[in-house]
């Protein structure tokens, strides 16, 4: 049992700096990508989700498939479906005509109800326990929507918080810096702490994207959204390449998630 459990908690990286770095990148990513297949190319909003759920879906079993940690695997499996969340935000928010205010509840409400049925199922939705197929299927399902909302938070504040994008980033990174110094310096879940900032690093993501390729007179940097995706697409390569990439551990092997 014991070895089962370490070959599929050895898919899911260590939760460092590094991570996060990554992690940020790769969100931003997600948007400008998003953007690039939707916008640049004018595939439309749904043909866009269409397509980055069937890869999504694709890289996703491949995850849950794979018996060790593959660091370029995990990551393309994030970028898919940050770059999803991206089409699908949009999708709701713009196609669907619920506007930024109601897709940030319907995702906030579809991100608590699987990590309720987590919880409900596992006693836990600790990273840290991901260790069967069906574990990993709240994990990525939880990631997805958390990616979505993240999405929608960010359009939300930008647009109709009238903060613009840089004001939104500010924004969100804050909210980073605070759950940061509620990591150090106090004894918060620690469960709780991962999953809002990986909801916040979401947005950070989004409204740094919307920031470089947005058009000037909407507060943007207007840069192609093609180059911007190759250049931060690269930068996340040379990263996993250059950077230390270690699988997650055992939750045996420490204390209990808080």
């Amino acid at each position: 049992m014991h070895d089962t459990t370490a070959r599929a908690l050895s898919k899911v990286p260590q939760v460092t700096l590094i991570f996060w770095i990554i992690k940020i990148a790769a969100t931003t990513l997600g948007e400008t990508g998003g953007d690039s297949v939707t916008m640049t190319l004018n595939w439309g909003y749904l043909a866009g989700t269409a397509l980055f759920l069937m890869l999504l879906i694709a890289l996703v079993i491949a995850q849950i498939v794979a018996k060790r940690f593959h660091p370029f695997l995990y990551w393309a499996t994030i970028v898919a479906s940050t770059t999803f969340g991206t089409t699908m935000a949009d999708f709701a928010d713009r196609s669907l005509g619920i506007g930024y205010t109601g897709g940030s509840a319907l995702l906030f409400a579809c991100l608590m109800l699987v990590l309720l049925l987590w919880y409900w199922s596992q006693g836990t939705v600790s990273v840290n326990t991901v260790s069967t197929p069906k574990v990993e299927a709240f994990y990525w399902a939880a990631i997805t929507f958390s990616q979505t909302l993240g999405t929608a938070l960010g359009d939300w504040l930008a647009d109709t918080g009238g903060l613009g994008y840089e004001g939104g980033a500010l924004v969100f990174a804050a909210g980073i810096a605070i759950v940061a110094a509620l990591y150090f310096w106090t004894n918060v879940s620690r469960v709780f702490l991962f999953w809002a900032a990986f909801i916040l690093t979401r947005p950070l993501g989004a409204t740094v994207g919307d920031y470089l390729d947005k058009p000037v007179h909407d507060g943007g940097l207007a840069l192609s959204r093609p180059l911007a995706s190759a250049v931060i697409a690269v930068f996340i390569v040379l990263c996993v390449l250059i950077l230390p990439q270690r699988a997650g551990t055992h939750p045996s092997a420490q204390a209990a998630p808080r």
